[in-house]
């Protein structure tokens, strides 16, 4: 699979079979087919797995991961060429640089590598972080993530670096009140219009930026969701409103839920949260990821390539977060455009695909490649 031409046929191979989230199964069962018929080691475990050449231990060592689902169906997007496309759902994201990755792997199998090259594929990257199927892999596989230099995950970055990555919080902030006719409402305390102040002091929560390596990361809290209990003609007993924290990797976990249980008790005051009024409950926190920007294998990348890839602040949540509260250094570097993630009509660019597939070329083996058309 050295060509172009080989590796568009594989990102078409991959868009051939569905896997919207919790059914990677066939497309997993393909991959290991793939996998092991070219000779490479490969460990299984669920829907998740892990491949590449025996580490020798005596050069950096490099881990690309990509994941195999993607979000359901939005309408009929056949997988296809036209122009410089290539359509299919999961065509950006991230099917075409799990291609690539495939690809880079099995040439590292057979051909001298610069690098130690190792990588993972892994299920339900886009549903709750206690869901992914890479802690899973990890703990079946668990010499993939040791003494790993630099992780790459090949998420849609349109070819530049994505340095780092927000944490993102979700806090469910429940409002209780009293239930009555709202006939009578004065019999009652509505819990929605307990919201009110809340509300209010979202509006004015502004942004907050944070700068790594010159890289800027824009921190804000939203609401995203308000559920209420009771009939439209009942003063409601309850209200719960979902608040999205997105925070900069200078906070970590514990921090980011300290920070929104005191702005909630800001709002409200102490009586109310201990008396039971308002309550905060964490319901889903995914760790920001560290920045290094200046990491030597991306300079080596870009010597090999012979350009400067442009760095950008990830200002969404990748699984670089989770990697770094691994204590692995991690970057988003992808074929895929970040703008037709998840879209009805999702594409991948040819010629970026085929670009950054002879920069890794040129980084891991030495060798360029042609980026002219087929």
């Amino acid at each position: 699979m050295k060509g172009f031409e080989d590796l568009e046929s594989l990102a078409l191979r991959f868009l051939e079979i569905p896997s919207p989230i919790g059914e990677e199964r066939a497309l997993a069962d393909a991959c290991e087919t793939w996998i092991r018929e070219a000779g490479v080691p490969c460990i299984r475990a669920g829907d998740n797995l892990a491949f590449g050449p025996e580490a020798r231990g005596d050069r950096p060592r490099l881990l690309l991961l990509g994941h195999l689902d993607t979000v359901p169906p939005q309408g009929e997007n056949r997988p296809r060429l036209e122009g410089d496309r290539i359509h299919g759902l999961g065509a950006s994201d991230m099917k075409c640089a799990d291609a690539l990755i495939l690809r880079a792997v099995v040439r590292a199998a057979t051909e001298p590598c610069r690098y130690d090259l190792q990588a993972v594929f892994y299920a339900r990257e886009e549903g709750p972080f206690e869901e992914s199927g890479l802690p899973e892999i990890a703990e079946a596989a668990p010499g993939f993530f040791q003494d790993v230099d630099l992780a790459i995950a090949m998420e849609p970055t349109g070819g530049a670096i994505e340095c780092g990555c927000l944490g993102t919080l979700h806090a469910e902030v429940r409002l209780r009140g009293r239930a009555a006719h709202s006939g009578r409402p004065w019999q009652g305390e509505n819990a929605i219009h307990k919201a009110a102040p809340l509300l209010e002091a979202l509006s004015r929560f502004g942004i907050r930026e944070c700068v790594f390596d010159g890289l800027r990361f824009r921190e804000s809290c939203s609401a995203t969701m308000i559920r209420f209990e009771g009939a439209r003609n009942v003063i409601p007993s309850s209200c719960t409103v979902n608040l999205n924290f997105r925070f900069a990797p200078d906070r970590d976990d514990e921090e980011a839920a300290a920070f929104l249980r005191s702005f909630v008790e800001g709002v409200y005051g102490k009586e109310a949260m201990s008396g039971g009024g308002v309550s905060v409950e964490i319901a889903d926190l995914c760790p920001a990821g560290r920045v290094c920007a200046d990491h030597p294998l991306l300079r080596e990348l870009e010597a090999a390539a012979g350009v400067e890839l442009e760095r950008r602040a990830k200002e969404a949540w990748t699984d670089v977060g989770r990697l770094s509260r691994w204590g692995i250094d991690a970057v988003n570097l992808g074929p895929g455009e970040g703008s037709q993630a998840h879209q009805a009509g999702e594409w991948c660019s040819r010629t970026r695909l085929r670009e950054t597939a002879a920069r890794f070329d040129a980084w891991l083996f030495g060798k360029g490649g042609r980026t002219d058309g087929v």
